[in-house]
């Protein structure tokens, strides 16, 4: 960290430009990110409030997908308001104070990462459904099911506390605007004025052991699904299991691809408009698809939301 000078004005406040190059036709853009996350939380309380009131879904695979839809709900949250305010010029709408810039960077990162190792929990699950479905009461308990489930929020937790340590260790001084729609790590580190070797190395290393491991166990339990639906002799029973598992992989490589390249490469020249682009998939279009990727596709979910909400009506007839 370099040391303080009088001739530096320190940073106390920083504004966000967000989406800076569709300024006349920002009210779209705003209707258009409105909609989408207004249905992302809209699908995700629809899943919640279906599994807890559906004794018939009261099973791991839902047990997880609650915790997916809840996390989905926050990590959107996180972002898009603020970047909704700002779209429509809303009296503090692009500024965020120092300290709200790191917590927000620091809730971002800890579901983000809480994310990756739910999905590794849910493949693993499907996995032993698929593959080993004579062991499947003994492998997925309720107790199992609890510790994946605290163990993913416990390591999404921690993995953000180092980077977000040295990230308070470096002086920002003279610019404060962040070239963002939030407060993400690369556009922060530009604006430093102290020597971030060490934050770059940490963030890099941290983000690739987070994803490299849950991409691992998630490869290889969906290459151990396909291999088993291979052997399906029913045609339409086979082509029904790969349609669903084509999905789901479709969704997460899409997560994990946008992750890999924001968060795991090295320094390459690469325009902040089109980072912004890439971040858009993986904070605000995969949390949309996801409750209908596992979930809203499910013909027992589909059923559930039938009979609670039907009953719902005709209570309130």
């Amino acid at each position: 960290m370099q040391p303080y000078s009088g001739n530096w004005t320190l940073v106390t406040e920083f504004v966000m430009v967000g989406f800076a190059g569709v300024q006349e036709v920002r009210h779209l853009f705003f209707l258009l990110f409105l909609i989408m996350y207004l249905f992302t939380v809209a699908e995700n309380l629809a899943i919640i409030l279906v599994v807890g009131l559906d004794h018939r879904l009261q099973r791991p695979m839902y047990f997880f997908l609650t915790h997916l839809s809840c996390l989905e709900i926050w990590y959107t949250s996180v972002t898009v308001p603020k970047m909704l305010s700002g779209f429509i010029g809303i009296a503090g709408g692009k500024t965020i104070s120092y300290a709200g810039c790191l917590s927000q960077l620091f809730i971002f990162t800890f579901l983000g990462a809480t994310e990756c190792f739910l999905l590794a929990a849910m493949a693993y699950d499907r996995y032993v459904a698929i593959c080993e479905p004579l062991r499947y009461a003994a492998l997925v308990s309720w107790g199992t099911c609890i510790r994946l489930a605290a163990a993913s929020w416990l390591l999404g937790f921690l993995t953000p506390i180092l980077p977000i340590y040295l990230m308070t260790q470096l002086t920002f001084c003279s610019s404060n605007v962040i070239d963002h729609f939030f407060c993400d790590a690369s556009p922060l580190l530009a604006l430093s004025c102290s020597d971030v070797t060490l934050k770059e190395t940490v963030d890099f290393l941290i983000s690739l052991a987070v994803l490299l491991v849950s991409s691992v166990v998630i490869a290889v339990s969906y290459g151990n699904i396909v291999w088993t639906l291979l052997h399906i002799n029913s045609a339409a029973e086979r082509w029904k299991a790969f349609s669903t598992c084509a999905a789901h992989l479709t969704v997460v490589s899409l997560f994990y691809g946008t992750l890999f390249f924001m968060y795991v490469r090295t320094k390459m020249a690469s325009s902040m408009n089109f980072n912004k682009v890439v971040s858009v998939f993986y904070s605000i279009v995969t949390p949309m698809l996801n409750p209908l990727i596992y979930s809203l596709r499910n013909k027992e979910v589909k059923g559930a939301l039938g009979r609670t909400f039907s009953l719902k009506l005709f209570k309130g007839s």
